[in-house]
């Protein structure tokens, strides 16, 4: 994919004027009936503790796209996916009808969404940091006394959450988990992730990053087969550092939506609607590290 980091093009923030019935508008992702199957659309939006920023970036749906494309494809011997066949195919069709979609749709299969979010961890950063200063465990799993914020662990944990349509997702025990899709369904998912998790880790690591954690969902068909939905491995869902870099003890550099977050930290705002104006060098600090994630991803082969 060739993208011009430096292009003047206004972010594309909504989809309004397209033809199909909108069935969902997520935080970044807006999806559309096409009938036998979904349109799902990245915009350009920014959101960053579950608030939605005014201001977006030009490109940022596409480069979010076309990772998870790269994911998908490197991973579809592990866990079938929501991609529809021949799906380059039809998007490429869609986008000479719609040409302002060009890069960051998906069409995709109707599956029904599970109600977790799967979230694995191979380093305490982040929510777990917190929790692990307060008593030494993460949502269950007790860990070694020793430990730093950004340490590595000894293995990757899976800590799902509530997927909210509102408001801020919410962090549930593996009990809890089971409760709410199944004991079946929960341990098929706690595999897949850990797996594809360690998998993407080795990946990325020739490429000079490392892979701290991420978020994963799944959709059931009719029939109870479990696929991989959504985006996978991106900079919105995902914690990327670089190796060069990496000290334990400390923040880290991210190459992904975390610099966002650093930077709102900090400001005197309450993570709270409305959100603040973001400064233009935020912004274009925050795509230059999108597009390097892209980059450094995409040449792995």
């Amino acid at each position: 994919m060739n993208f011009d980091i430096n292009c003047t093009k206004e972010p594309i923030l909504s989809f309004d004027e397209l033809p199909f019935k909108k069935v969902a508008s997520g935080k970044v992702r807006e999806i559309f009936d096409l009938g036998d199957a979904y349109l799902m659309v990245a915009s350009d939006r920014i959101s960053a503790f579950d608030v939605v920023f005014d201001e977006g970036l030009y490109g940022k749906g596409i480069l979010l796209t076309a990772i998870s494309l790269i994911w998908f494809e490197k991973i579809s011997s592990m866990i079938s996916n929501h991609l529809v066949d021949d799906h380059e195919t039809k998007c490429n069709d869609l986008s000479k009808q719609y040409p302002f979609l060009s890069g960051r749709i998906m069409i995709v299969k109707k599956l029904k969404p599970l109600s977790i979010e799967a979230i694995v961890r191979g380093y305490l950063s982040g929510s777990a940091w917190i929790d692990y200063k307060k008593n030494k465990s993460v949502l269950g799993y007790n860990l070694p006394n020793n430990l730093f914020e950004s340490s590595k662990l000894d293995f990757p944990i899976f800590t799902p959450t509530t997927k909210a349509q509102s408001g801020h997702d919410i962090p549930i025990s593996i009990n809890k988990a089971s409760e709410l899709i199944g004991e079946d369904n929960l341990k098929h998912i706690q595999k897949t992730s850990i797996e594809v998790f360690n998998f993407a880790s080795n990946i990325v690591k020739r490429c000079g990053l490392i892979l701290a954690d991420t978020k994963f969902e799944f959709g059931l068909d009719d029939y109870g087969n479990i696929f991989l939905i959504d985006e996978v491995l991106t900079p919105d869902s995902s914690r990327y550092w670089f190796k060069k870099t990496y000290k334990v003890g400390q923040k880290q550099d991210p190459l992904d939506k975390q610099y966002i977050r650093d930077y709102l930290n900090t400001t005197k705002w309450n993570k709270r609607p409305p959100a603040p104006s973001l400064p233009k060098s935020v912004l274009s600090n925050t795509l230059d590290r999108y597009l390097k994630a892209y980059e450094l991803i995409s040449s792995v082969s």
